[in-house]
């Protein structure tokens, strides 16, 4: 047995065991488990806000620099992220997108009204060509989402067709005449999005019924099938997943699930993205930390009517969700992005990683200017968020062999034995060869030494990263686009062991190098 062992000597922490008990981290490098689909690490841009106009589309002939209307800046950024995947075009906006509408001359598509999204006017620039011109400058695979809110099974049929028809057909002559003569690879193909509440406020029962009737009218040539999505439940409503998995499964690659952490549980005072107390950063961990019971839950009765692990479980749409910034068009969904959300998504990350044998995608909400972006535009400026760097930190984890890791004796953040756990840890091997650990300290407060021991085996060196800052809700602006960053760092054995101090509420990624 080839094994390592992590000893966390707790500094201080809120905690309802002593300050000095040891937390021992174990890594058992003999067990590999699934390995960690790099969809794990997808995105979602919805035609929402400024999520795609103005923050990834300018058009050809703005002045911002940009690619056939894709900024240089925002599309260069998100390829040092190793993007797998993007979902596209909702989201609630896919249940009443035409596909028809954003195809030809973009001159003379209809201009609609987006009536989830603030109002405004959708002048359909950005269509089902523009979209797979994003993907394939990305280096990413294509996840379609469907309309079936106000579609029919004949036009979501003739989009599969215009998409990924190798014939003489006059929907695969149409896609050529628009500049593509050959099929776009469509990897992912979702039928409807939220039927439970925008997508038409259905019944799992009558969804199922609609999702296998439209699915049967879904043809391509074997090579370019799409896989399949069902739209799933959120939150504590696993009936979706028990319904679909029973009477939807064939031909079924996954069902998806969204869940959103929110500061108070109040969808309509939901809690500032700044300048919020301490009290709403320890809900909101507590509250993202739910996520690990949701899929608890789902998989539990995945692996009843599916045994076999055909379906996956994707969280295709989750990240934090706060009171919109003021000043802002509330239909824009804009926040902040700080310090707190890095340290949000790296706890979604390891609870992904220790479910790696069903969810095989997620997708957070989303890339640009909306809800957790990775990156906000102004005009020609742009800057990268914490989220940004959490993402970028974690590269290593796709496609990654997960390690079992357990945690002994860990530290508590809060009060009165109700807090939440003071680390998180998950470990994989990388396609490098190289063992990668990410840990998490979610404590505000103090820091945590952490002494790396491997039983049988010299560790001479840790290298990575970590991301850290002052205050809570530190953040970067165009003004101070650099205030937050990772910082390298790395550390030697000494004595025969190897301490790495983990600051608070931080992120860190490294390497164990012999």
């Amino acid at each position: 047995m080839n094994r390592f062992k992590l000893t966390i000597l707790a500094l201080g922490v809120l905690a309802a065991i002593p300050a000095l008990a040891q937390v021992s981290l174990t890594v058992d490098t003999s067990r590999p488990g699934a390995v960690i689909n790099k969809n794990v690490y997808g995105q979602f841009a919805e035609h929402l806000g400024t999520g795609i106009y103005e923050g990834l589309w300018v058009g050809p002939e703005s002045k911002i620099p940009n690619t056939r209307g894709w900024r240089k800046d925002v599309v260069g950024a998100l390829k040092d992220l190793h993007v797998p995947l993007v979902r596209w075009p909702g989201g609630c906006f896919a249940d009443e997108y035409h596909w028809k509408d954003g195809i030809g001359p973009r001159a003379k598509r209809p201009v609609k009204v987006n009536t989830n999204w603030g109002g405004v006017p959708e002048n359909n620039a950005v269509g089902t060509h523009e979209f797979f011109d994003l993907v394939d400058l990305l280096g990413a695979d294509a996840y379609v989402n469907g309309n079936l809110g106000t579609g029919t099974p004949q036009e979501m049929a003739e989009w599969v067709e215009y998409m990924t028809s190798e014939g003489k057909s006059s929907l695969a002559e149409l896609r050529a005449k628009n500049g593509h003569p050959q099929p776009f690879k469509v990897a992912y193909f979702a039928i409807g999005n939220e039927a439970w509440g925008c997508g038409g406020n259905m019944k799992p029962e009558y969804y199922a019924s609609l999702y296998k009737q439209y699915k049967t009218f879904l043809k391509a040539p074997p090579n370019v099938l799409p896989k399949f999505i069902a739209s799933g439940g959120n939150d504590n409503d696993s009936s979706w997943t028990e319904t679909l998995s029973r009477e939807a499964a064939h031909g079924t690659d996954g069902i998806s699930f969204h869940y959103y952490t929110l500061p108070t549980d109040k969808w309509e005072k939901k809690g500032a993205a700044t300048g919020f107390p301490e009290s709403e950063w320890f809900s909101t961990m507590s509250n993202t930390l739910r996520i690990d019971e949701h899929i608890k839950r789902n998989v539990a009765i995945l692996d009843k009517n599916d045994p076999q692990k055909k379906i996956g479980f994707y969280v295709d749409e989750w990240g934090t969700w706060y009171d919109v910034e003021q000043g802002t068009n509330p239909g824009f969904l804009f926040q902040r992005n700080t310090l707190r959300d890095a340290v949000v998504a790296a706890l979604n990350f390891n609870i992904f990683h220790a479910h790696a044998d069903r969810v095989r995608m997620t997708n957070i909400a989303q890339m640009v200017n909306v809800l957790q972006a990775m990156i906000i535009t102004d005009k020609d400026r742009m800057l990268l968020t914490p989220t940004y760097y959490a993402y970028k930190m974690y590269v290593p984890f796709q496609d990654a062999t997960s390690l079992p890791v357990t945690l002994a004796n860990n530290t508590t953040y809060g009060a009165n034995g109700k807090g939440v756990p003071g680390i998180s840890a998950s470990a994989a091997r990388a396609k490098d060869g190289k063992v990668y650990v990410a840990l998490v300290n979610t404590n505000p407060h103090d820091a945590t030494d952490v002494t790396l021991d491997v039983p049988g085996q010299t560790v001479g060196t840790v290298r990575g990263q970590v991301l850290t800052a002052e205050a809570m809700d530190a953040h970067n602006t165009f003004d101070k686009p650099q205030a937050i960053k990772p910082a390298p760092f790395s550390a030697q054995a000494a004595g025969g062991k190897l301490t790495v101090k983990v600051p608070a509420k931080a992120v860190m990624v490294f390497a164990v190098e012999s």
